[in-house]
């Protein structure tokens, strides 16, 4: 018996995550990818002798499908894992505040950090500690819950718009894509339950030590290559095809012929490429929205901070991270900064960029007002992620379409997720197991590998 196809479009995260799990599993397996690297949208790029990432991305401990995906191409030693939780918080004037887990066990690991918490008034902090535990309680099973915006319901508790910028935002913002006011309060609940209330060590944070393609792109493809799936980038697949007894992908003015389909691109995308009928909505794709992502590098001439990253308060800035190492940068300091939910920030020009956040960092690092600015690089994602607003995750689909065979995966799908790496890599795995599963129960067993 032949062994059976699959064909995986894209070649991000999801793409790669199931292209290996199928080819684990003895499936002859094709990945197409559009671009000329794998990654998707977390990937490096070279300007002016610098590495820099087009967006800094973070995971948790309690990722566990992406740690795998790290494990499994070779490159978890690439990164950097807290030990512990402590995020520093900056606030203009050289304010300092530090959010961090203790000893205890959860819930209770996060009180001494509420409780010392500069940013918030006294009251502020023992009212979020009672907002944390009503979180922690939320069903994330209720459908209510993804009617209404998380600020709604913060606001309902009680909380301060001083308390939401300053504790809720600085954990719902970069999670998802989007300011409490806007955010689907059954995301943010799974976001503070299995991020940060369930268990003390699951919000312990990681990152990359080097530019993300050598992360993820680079290594990703040796794996795969290695076993055994045929990877095709700069190849744009235009539509899937269903026959009576198989998949044509038509890609490059091709028809390839398949007994699976992965598709794994970007939800605007698949919309245009997946066959009649494959959903029971045929908008739902275009009704997920989209939430864009600005980054700002900073090389400065000399160094500004000692911290790696820090997340700031009363500042247009969000996150910095610390990029020195992996920019390649010979003296100085180069600083990421991340900007989600950054519809603003999209609509202004590099340099209205640079004249708003320059003296806005020189607010929080001190050091930075007598250092010399020596490069100011921005990037812009307008379709960073899926918009996740109320009422998203009733249009979010799961791996499986309408077509046996034909299978779904993406951080904008179903995983309960947010749109992180966390999510695209767990679709990904999804997929590729219901794609086995479809194969089996229409008798094209794959081959187990010995």
């Amino acid at each position: 018996m032949r062994r059976r196809r699959a064909f995986v479009v894209g070649g991000g995260l999801a793409g790669i995550a199931a292209a290996l799990e199928l080819a684990d599993h003895g499936v002859e397996v094709t990945l197409s990818e559009v671009r000329p690297r794998l990654g998707g949208a977390a990937y490096s790029f070279e300007r002016d002798g610098l590495n820099m990432d087009n967006g800094q991305h973070v995971f948790l401990r309690c990722c566990t499908e992406y740690r795998r995906l790290l494990e499994r191409i070779g490159s978890s030693g690439a990164t950097v894992l807290q030990r512990r939780l402590s995020i520093p918080v900056l606030s203009p004037g050289d304010r300092r505040s530090r959010l961090y887990r203790s000893r205890l066990p959860a819930p209770l690991h996060l009180a001494p950090a509420l409780l010392r918490y500069r940013a918030l008034k006294r009251n502020e902090r023992l009212h979020a500690a009672r907002t944390a535990f009503a979180l922690k309680r939320l069903d994330r099973g209720d459908p209510a819950l993804d009617e209404v915006t998380f600020g709604d319901w913060l606001r309902e508790r009680g909380e301060s718009a001083d308390a939401i910028a300053s504790i809720w935002d600085l954990i719902a913002l970069p999670t998802l894509n989007v300011r409490a006011d806007r955010a689907s309060l059954s995301l943010a609940a799974m976001v503070f339950q299995v991020g940060l209330l369930s268990e003390a060590a699951a919000g312990d944070v990681g990152y990359a030590a080097v530019p993300l393609s050598r992360l993820h792109g680079e290594p990703a493809e040796r794996a795969l290559r290695s076993a055994g799936v045929d990877v095709r980038l700069r190849s744009r697949v235009e539509r899937v095809v269903r026959t009576d007894d198989h998949f044509e992908v038509v890609c490059d003015d091709e028809a390839l012929a398949a007994d699976a389909v992965v598709v794994a691109v970007q939800h605007f995308r698949a919309a245009e490429m997946l066959p009649a009928g494959a959903l029971p909505e045929t908008d739902a794709l275009e009704r997920l929205g989209t939430s864009p992502i600005v980054n700002l590098h900073v090389a400065y001439d000399r160094r500004v901070t000692e911290l790696p990253f820090a997340a700031a308060v009363g500042s247009p800035v969000q996150y910095l991270f610390d990029r020195t190492a992996s920019s390649g940068v010979g003296a100085g300091q180069c600083l990421a900064i991340s900007l989600s939910g950054a519809d603003e920030e999209m609509r202004l020009s590099p340099e209205r960029l640079r004249e708003r956040f320059l003296p806005a960092l020189e607010e929080l690092l001190p050091a930075a007002r007598s250092a010399r600015v020596e490069r100011f690089v921005v990037t812009k994602e307008h379709a960073a992620t899926f918009r996740a607003a109320p009422g998203v995750e009733r249009l979010r689909p799961g791996a499986q379409t309408r077509v046996p065979g034909l299978l779904l995966a993406g951080a904008w799908t179903a995983t309960g997720w947010p749109a992180t790496m966390e999510g695209a890599a767990r679709s990904g795995r999804t997929a590729a197991h219901d794609a086995i599963a479809a194969l089996e129960s229409s008798g094209r067993r794959p081959r187990v590998p010995a």
